[in-house]
């Protein structure tokens, strides 16, 4: 078996070095490092038991994926953190039969599917990686769903000993730990040289070993290139209790090949035409013929868990129109009826579930709500490793802190994901707690995420609506919720009311107030759309009338409505609690410059460095409630330019 093993590393040592030469760049000494732990757990096996699968987990199996089956729900779990390794991660799968030596040729070229990091192009990546220190709190995230779902899988991480400076890994191995994850294991690839010289621990592989039992994980070292070492390690999976397991390989960089082997220099680097001769020289004759055996898992058949996919028949909560109600109250409320018409939504939360309202969740369906801390980047990257999985995850936290896990809302686009993220506490509005904790730049930071949705609801009914539509739409979508209450603006059955009904859609608006004398549109979401509406009553009693829409989807946005308002107004005003860069207004401009219409824009936003202070005062300091906007009507009529 340890030949055969040895013959099966020589192998994919081999695709990895003619993978890259041809590619003429790629990362060949660390995929060299990593080749025999891969090697070890995809085909640690004897071929003859591997051939006949396996039942039940266990013995030295370490890894069960049905590769003809990759949609299996009990396959293994394979994240390569340490994407750079890619040519390591295609040649697995060259040695198993999967990848032809004219495909993986192909590496890093354009159309190819091979990428130069890990994408979904790829059969078998379980998630695109590339920027480090995120694998691992996906696979928390994988981890977490196996117990929610009952499945047997287990989740494995490849991770560099360069990325353990990243928070975000210390994050994931905090929460691993608390919700006693011991199906997920990560491997360090300690093979002590980053891009430009020495990690920060080098080769002191027992600091790693403390540092990881400190966080509650139970932490083994091997030799790396010990295949019977390794064999050893896995086969503690599922073994240890209630501990996720950390193994900590020592290895060489650039292993097998004397000239790069532990030497500095190498990294990203791919060896000339004339270097890889003596390269495949000093690893030996190989068996192109040898293919790796997976053992496969029991067949499961997923349970087809039946979404409600129309939204207008989740039920909606039946507001008093009397009393004002916070937004991101509203929100809990929604959250508990879209867990009724869609039981495959999650719940996480960063410790502010009590002012998110996420804790509503935590009554009613306590086993779908996880409380992820303050740790928002792990939260994000758990949240991408359910998504993939085919959960539908509600994120929730004060918006402002979703700017710290950025890079992991940046990564979840490559990943055809499925993520719902609620930020609440949304500008100047929110008051005495200071510019520290309003967000002020979150419309603009969601709006670069490709294919993503941002909507900003202004009353209680249209958070609830807009919450059911997030469901029901596959992406990634961003509400923005506010703390201070609001009145309700919009009802179910309201004709007697007086209050509008209105279908709410994505990429819609509402147009609330107009008239055939309308001087200009005053567009608003959230807080300063019910400013618009102040501003509205007092200019009408100065016989000043004014149009005012409500833009609850920004992105994508309504350009229909914005161009009737345009021609019809010629003059639009845009009035957001938001800084001006990227906001709502920005939005409005770029919509009208793609249509080339002729009209007159202002922008109301936040321009001060804001400060703690009640809310009304803050929107008056920033210019941004009913009088900024009578002010900015009446220079419009001033001017006569309608």
């Amino acid at each position: 078996m340890q030949n055969n093993l040895q013959e099966l590393a020589k192998l994919v040592r081999y695709y990895s070095l003619v993978s890259t030469t041809e590619a003429g760049s790629g990362h060949p000494s660390s995929s060299l490092s990593a080749a025999d732990l891969m090697t070890v757990l995809l085909f640690g096996r004897s071929q003859k038991d591997a051939e006949n699968g396996s039942a039940e987990r266990g013995g030295s199996a370490f890894f069960y994926v049905d590769l003809d089956n990759h949609r299996n729900p009990n396959n293994d779990r394979l994240i390569f953190s340490k994407g750079h390794a890619s040519p390591l991660f295609y040649s697995l799968y060259a040695v198993a039969g999967k990848v032809s030596e004219k495909e993986i040729l192909t590496l890093r070229k354009f159309g190819s599917k091979l990428e130069g990091h890990p994408t979904l192009e790829f059969t078998y990546t379980e998630v695109p990686t590339g920027s480090l220190g995120q694998g691992l709190s996906v696979g928390v995230g994988m981890a977490l769903n196996a117990q929610l779902e009952k499945l047997s899988y287990n989740t494995f991480v490849l991770l560099g000993d360069s990325e353990m400076a990243e928070g975000s890994v210390w994050e994931a191995m905090g929460v691993a730990a608390h919700y006693k994850l011991k199906n997920l294991v990560a491997i360090v690839d300690v093979n002590r040289l980053g891009q430009r010289g020495e990690t920060m621990l080098g080769y002191d592989t027992e600091t790693y070993k403390k540092r990881s039992e400190a966080f509650g994980w139970k932490a083994v070292v091997v030799d790396g290139h010990d295949l019977e070492e390794i064999q050893k390690a896995y086969e503690l999976t599922n073994t240890l209790g209630d501990k996720p397991l950390m193994i900590i390989a020592k290895t060489l960089k650039g292993k097998g090949v004397s000239f790069i082997e532990d030497k500095d220099g190498w990294h990203g680097r791919a060896l000339k035409p004339e270097e890889l001769k003596q390269a495949l020289a000093e690893i030996g004759e190989i068996d192109k013929g040898l293919t790796g055996v997976i053992a496969k898992p029991k067949q499961v058949e997923r349970v087809k868990i039946k979404n409600q996919n129309d939204n207008l028949k989740i039920k909606i909560t039946d507001y008093d129109i009397n009393k004002p109600v916070a937004t991101r109250k509203a929100y809990g409320n929604a959250l508990v009826n879209v867990l009724e018409s869609y039981p495959n939504a999650v719940v996480l939360d960063a410790e502010t579930s009590n002012s998110t309202y996420s804790e509503f969740v935590k009554k009613t369906h306590p086993e779908k709500f996880f409380e992820m801390f303050i740790a928002e980047q792990n939260m994000v990257g758990a949240a991408l490793g359910f998504s993939r999985r085919g959960k539908i995850p509600f994120v929730s936290t004060f918006a402002a802190f979703f700017s710290r896990a950025f890079d992991q809302i940046r990564m979840s686009q490559y990943a055809d994901s499925n993520i719902k993220f609620v930020g609440s506490h949304a500008g100047v509005s929110i008051g005495e707690d200071g510019a520290s904790q309003m967000a002020l730049e979150d419309i603009a930071m969601f709006r670069t995420v490709f294919g993503g949705v941002v909507l900003y609801p202004s009353d209680a009914v249209s958070t609830e609506k807009l919450v059911a539509l997030a469901a029901r739409h596959e992406g990634n979508v961003y509400i923005r919720t506010t703390r201070k209450e609001t009145s309700v603006l919009y009802g179910i059955m309201s004709q007697e009311s007086g209050v509008m009904s209105h279908e709410f859609r994505i990429g819609g608006s509402c147009t609330l107030k107009s008239s055939e004398k309308d001087v200009a549109t005053v567009i608003g979401a959230g807080v300063t759309l019910h400013e618009a509406l102040l501003a509205y009553e007092g200019l009408k009693k100065e016989g000043i009338n004014i149009r005012v829409i409500d833009l609850y989807s920004i992105k994508p946005i309504d350009s229909e409505n914005i161009k009737k308002a345009a021609q019809e107004t010629k003059n639009i005003i845009t009035v957001e609690d938001h800084f001006i860069e990227g906001g709502l207004g920005e939005a409005v401009i770029s919509d009208i410059k793609m249509q080339n219409l002729e009209c007159r824009i202002q922008i109301l936003a936040v321009k001060k460095m804001p400060k703690s202070g009640k809310p009304e005062e803050l929107l008056a300091y920033e210019g941004i409630d009913a009088n900024a906007i009578i002010r900015a009507v009446k220079e419009v009529v001033r001017k006569k330019v309608y």
